[in-house]
């Protein structure tokens, strides 16, 4: 089986590795950045296309992990270069974090080219790529996540097939909107307790033991303390994720004041340069004295 990758940014490239690693054949890798592409096609192996019609060509199965909409369009247009030029037969297997109307549109036109599509949201990070230990939210038709599965396996811990397309895309916006509402919710906590002047190593620890505890503590509250915030999730795909929840939101006439406040902290971290920190540096907004916003009132 033929595996082809689009986009090989933090995750897609250790998805590639871990394959490689399986030893299943990784035929060709793409991405908007030329050189990305070439040094992991280097690293394990394969060709770097530049087409993303020559992925589709020399693949069984391409693996897309785009940024956002707009790049998962762009992809699979029906006009120029795209994945769906002589498709027919193949499975398109879409990692991307996307809103759920995407993913539905993206298996129409899959479907008139002959070809499968299967939604993968991954609930994990980098570290989780690599080890082959994804959480994996699939989605489409049950005939495409047969086919699909062996491969899912030998990237994730848990395959979870729930529902029709779109479903899965749903059930990520809903996982990612929760996990950016704790974030800004335990900085906002050991915020609070450093101006307060308490001890926050001891806070990090009553915080574990009681119900403030959260898998956020876990993977983020010694990062926020000691300002570490190397990325695994930026917070600019915090603020993209916060609002396909909230348009979904929108859909069905709910009001969701947490997610919203929880988008204005995201775009403000996009407004004042950290876009790209990891998304435990929403702490720069609420520890005293950190934000670029709040100093530059100061002056």
């Amino acid at each position: 089986m033929n595996i082809g990758f689009v986009g090989v940014g933090r995750m897609g490239a250790n998805m590639a590795r871990r394959l490689k690693d399986r030893h299943l054949h990784v035929t060709a890798v793409y991405d908007t950045n030329r050189e990305a592409a070439t040094k992991l096609a280097r690293e394990i192996g394969c060709a770097a296309s530049q087409d993303l019609s020559e992925v589709t060509a020399q693949s069984d199965i391409i693996i897309t992990v785009v940024p956002d909409d707009n790049a998962m369009r762009d992809v699979s247009s029906e006009e120029g270069d795209n994945l769906l030029v002589n498709a027919r037969g193949k499975l398109f297997i879409n990692c991307a974090t996307i809103s759920p109307q995407v993913h539905v549109d993206l298996e129409k036109l899959a479907k008139r080219a002959g070809a499968q599509t299967l939604e993968a949201c991954m609930a994990s990070s980098i570290t989780q790529a690599r080890e082959g230990s994804l959480y994996l939210m699939c989605a489409g038709s049950k005939e495409a996540f047969r086919n699909g599965e062996p491969i899912l396996k030998e990237l994730g811990s848990t395959v979870r097939f729930v529902g029709q397309s779109g479903e899965a895309a749903k059930v990520k916006a809903l996982v990612n909107m929760v996990m950016n509402i704790n974030t800004a919710g335990l900085a906002e906590g050991l915020g609070l307790g450093a101006a307060l002047g308490v001890d926050l190593e001891m806070l990090r620890k009553v915080f574990s033991q009681t119900g403030a505890a959260s898998r956020v503590l876990e993977t983020d509250g010694e990062d926020m303390q000691n300002r570490e915030h190397s990325c695994f999730f930026s917070a600019a795909h915090a603020a993209k994720d916060s609002g396909i929840a909230l348009e979904l939101a929108r859909s069905v006439g709910l009001d969701l004041p947490l997610a919203g406040a929880t988008k204005q902290q995201y775009d403000q971290m996009i407004a004042e340069g950290l876009g790209e920190l990891d998304k435990s540096g929403i702490a720069e907004l609420t520890f005293k004295d950190r934000s670029a916003s709040r100093q530059k009132a100061a002056d």
